[in-house]
């Protein structure tokens, strides 16, 4: 059975539209337009034990809807989900004694008081043993790097900190499904890897499921082998990512150096020249036809490097977010 079931989720949101100006506010003190928004359109998909997926897409796609529709915040307009086996707008104690949820925009940290304390707080509403308790504590300390730091106060602390408590804060009670959104955001490149070497290794150690968001496509690069696309509520993909480039990279880029200066003539009929110098050419051709060029380009100049390039990921989720390939 699949650790996280989702079957045609749709989330609407009932939208005041007011007219500009002191003559709309007038009139909508006696009729009100409101519009229904759709957040999330009719998206299903399954996660088994132990995966760690990305859950990409541009801002306002829906990734943070379907998130908290899934941790049971919010009620679905329609469409079942199930976590766990349970439903989680039920808010069954057992099922959020199972679940975190980390918003990169959010705090849960008492600002006033060190982490120790939130911590000590959250044991008492998991209802954690004190053994338990301590050796968590020490674990995720350890593999975060916040020993140091537990006992000060939390707006002392610099931002790459206070992401790592806030990490650990949902993390206590160990729980076996992990819903992380955006968690780098606004962290350097430094502190940005570490937190990713902390999730993978928080999923290797106690084999958790996770769904991920991020803007950051180094993010899912590292941590994810399968993604979840969407774009204006709806899933455009949903596979492994490395497979996102053969489905929907339609090109490659050839990078020549030749031993001697090549006229620009002599290439235009083989591709589209994105990079010209004497002696140095990028070339973007069909995917179909790239080794047949290589071939041809090999025995008709003196080719000193030749370079065959699959397009760069983000250029690839860019256009599909923009809609330029589908």
């Amino acid at each position: 059975m699949a650790i996280i079931d989702v079957k045609n989720l749709s989330k609407y949101f009932r939208v005041y539209k007011k007219e500009p100006g002191v003559l709309g506010s007038l009139k909508s003190l006696f009729n009100r337009k409101y519009e229904n928004s759709k957040a999330v359109d009719n998206i299903s998909f399954k996660i088994e034990e132990g995966e760690l997926v990305g859950f990409i897409g541009p801002n306002g796609a829906g990734k943070t809807t379907t998130l908290k529709c899934l941790s049971g915040l919010i009620y679905p307009s329609q469409g079942k989900i199930s976590i766990l086996g349970y439903t989680p707008f039920d808010r069954k104690s057992d099922f959020l004694k199972q679940i975190g949820l980390v918003m990169g925009q959010k705090n849960q940290l008492w600002w006033d008081l060190p982490p120790i304390e939130s911590y000590l707080l959250n044991k008492e509403i998991y209802s954690i043993p004190d053994r338990q308790f301590k050796e968590t504590i020490e674990e995720l300390a350890e593999l975060m790097e916040i020993k140091n730091i537990l006992q000060v106060q939390v707006r002392k602390l610099s931002l790459g900190q206070r992401m790592k408590c806030e990490l650990v804060a949902q993390l206590i009670h160990l729980p076996k499904v992990l819903f992380l959104d955006e968690p780098t955001i606004g962290l350097d490149v430094v502190m940005q890897q570490k937190l990713r070497c902390f999730v993978r290794e928080y999923n290797r150690r106690y084999k958790a499921t996770i769904l991920l968001t991020s803007h950051y496509m180094d993010d899912v690069k590292e941590l994810c082998r399968r993604v979840i696309i969407i774009n204006q509520g709806g899933i455009l993909y949903d596979g492994l990512l490395e497979n996102i480039t053969k489905k929907y990279s339609t090109h490659k880029l050839l990078s020549v150096i030749f031993e001697s200066p090549v006229k620009k003539d002599e290439l235009q009929s083989l591709g589209e020249i994105k990079l010209y110098e004497s002696t140095k050419v990028n070339l973007l051709v069909p995917r179909k036809d790239s080794n047949h060029i290589a071939s041809h380009l090999m025995e008709k100049f003196d080719v000193a490097d030749l370079n065959i390039e699959e397009p760069e990921v983000e250029e690839i989720v860019r256009k599909i977010f923009t809609a330029k390939i589908v």
